[in-house]
């Protein structure tokens, strides 16, 4: 039966999957009724399948934004396996299939069980599911693959991010001679009324879609672009996020005081501080490292500042206009010898405060952008500041991070910067501006690491200096200035700043 596009099989459809009980008097009493849902022919070989699927399978959020992640349990690629499923240690709730399922003529090389993590704990319970992989090469030589999926759990504890079945497949069928073959989703209802269940027909289109996209773009030579996870773990940056998230969510939405939108904010700046946090404890706290403070330059609304000395991390931030939010967010006081925690300043970097005799009529408003050694420097969309981040946490030797959003040079102007290096990176404007700035933070003699923050926000591109490639003394500050285009004019732009009313509620340093 070809399909060029996802099609429905009739309703009393013969089975494709087929299970045996390979002579089992007993298990030929148990045996499942497989009702195929959907299919559609494809171009890409066995080996893109189980390439696809395997990331599914560790990435389960792909299919439904309800999860978070998959934490794998347990991976057996060789026999002898199980013959029945078991519950898992502490398991509310079995296998919704006792057994293990066997079908004619295939071979089972895999089995892995997952830890399925929802996003809202408070809604639903992780679960735990089996997969099991299984091949065959049928008469004519076509090679069929099948990957099974059996949730740990009972048809009234079905959690909401997973569809109410027994079981579910996904089968591939290639014919290496054509070099053509076929994707189809397959179910295992608790009760066969449920055929005609409209959400699980689009439940098996949408997970058949998926499947097709990412085979047709791997086969077409797609490569990822975009890696998560490099510098902080995900299961670790998503558990904080998760705790931090149902601590505050709530009552920062609620009590929100700013014009801007609260979720955008709240939600972006819990994800931010879920990877600080984690990366503190990785470079501090879990090697029983002093924490050395913090400072947000460009803080806006203070949220990040708030959060940040709410989870004890000590530290403070600045901005060139005070907020309306900063009056609720200066809790906790500070201790004895500690900044207070929201402050308004202008940054006017020490390397060039001598260039502007203008500057000394706002001294009291000013920085110059030194701070105790060993600070971590949080750049967070600061704008006007991002290019200088590297700069001051050379001369002051502090490690940053920087979330570039919008584009300015040294002087403060708005520009496009040079396109990237890596000419397989995107041209747009953000991508110019991450990789400018990334060189800025390697000629000052960092080694730069890059981490895609998982926050609500297209701008998500996080840079790490932590790691020197170079001492402080052999980097010429006056000549990285003058290479990426000078300063010239930068105290009058960002002295403005202080006086621009129009971008109240922005979240940046520049507003």
């Amino acid at each position: 039966m070809s399909a060029t596009q996802p099609t429905e099989y009739p309703l009393k459809a013969p089975a494709v999957l087929v299970e045996t009980s390979n002579g089992d008097a007993s298990s030929s009493l148990s045996l499942e009724k497989w009702i195929p849902m959907v299919h559609q022919d494809c171009t890409f070989p066995p080996e893109i399948f189980y390439r696809v699927m395997g990331n599914f399978i560790k990435n389960p959020n792909i299919n439904t934004s309800w999860l978070f992640r998959a934490d794998i349990k347990a991976d057996q690629s060789q026999g002898p396996f199980p013959s029945s499923l078991v519950a898992s240690d502490g398991e509310a709730s079995p296998p919704a299939l006792s057994r293990l399922p066997q079908f004619e003529s295939y071979t089972l090389t895999r089995l892995l069980v997952r830890n399925l993590v929802p996003r809202n704990t408070l809604r639903d319970n992780p679960m735990d599911q089996t997969c099991l992989f299984y091949t065959k090469t049928d008469s004519t030589g076509c090679v069929w693959s099948l990957i099974v999926y059996i949730p740990h759990s009972t048809s009234a504890d079905m959690p909401f991010y997973h569809p109410n079945l027994r079981a579910l497949a996904h089968l591939h069928q290639w014919s290496p001679e054509s070099a053509q073959g076929s994707v189809s989703v397959h179910y295992v209802f608790w009760e066969e009324a449920h055929r005609e269940d409209i959400k699980l027909g689009r439940t098996a289109l949408r997970l058949l879609g998926e499947l097709h996209k990412h085979g047709k773009g791997q086969a077409a030579g797609y490569k990822k672009r975009v890696h998560h996870d490099l510098v902080v773990p995900q299961k670790k940056s998503q558990t904080r996020y998760a705790k931090l998230k149902m601590k505050y969510a709530s009552q920062l939405v609620n009590n929100w005081v700013e014009t801007t939108d609260p979720t955008k904010h709240v939600f972006e700046d819990l994800g931010i501080s879920a990877f600080l946090i984690e990366l503190w404890h990785e470079m501090y706290i879990d090697k029983g490292v002093p924490f050395p403070g913090f400072v947000d330059i460009g803080c806006g609304n203070g949220l990040l500042v708030y959060i940040l000395r709410q989870e004890g991390f000590h530290g403070w931030g600045f901005d060139a206009r005070s907020r309306r939010s900063w009056e609720a967010f200066k809790e906790p006081a500070p201790s004895n010898g500690q900044e207070e925690p929201l402050q308004t300043k202008v940054l006017l970097p020490a390397i060039v405060s001598d260039m502007s005799e203008s500057s000394k009529a706002v001294s009291d408003l000013l920085h110059n952008g030194v701070f105790p050694k060993g600070t971590f420097i949080v750049s967070n969309h600061a704008d006007e500041l991002t290019p200088w981040t590297p700069i001051i946490a050379t001369y002051s030797d502090c490690p940053f991070i920087a979330i570039p959003c919008c584009s300015h040079n040294l002087a403060g102007d708005r520009f496009r910067a040079i396109p990237p290096r890596d000419k397989a990176k995107g041209h747009s404007s953000y991508a110019c501006l991450v990789d400018w700035v990334a060189r800025i933070g390697e000629d000052c003699g960092f080694k730069m690491e890059t981490e895609m923050l998982r926050i609500p926000s297209t701008r998500n591109t996080c840079l790490l200096g932590r790691i020197r490639t170079q001492s402080i003394e052999e980097v010429d500050l006056g000549q990285i200035i003058s290479k990426f285009g000078g300063c010239g004019g930068y105290f009058e732009n960002v002295i403005k700043l202080t006086k621009d009313e129009s971008k109240e509620g922005n979240d940046s340093h520049g507003s």
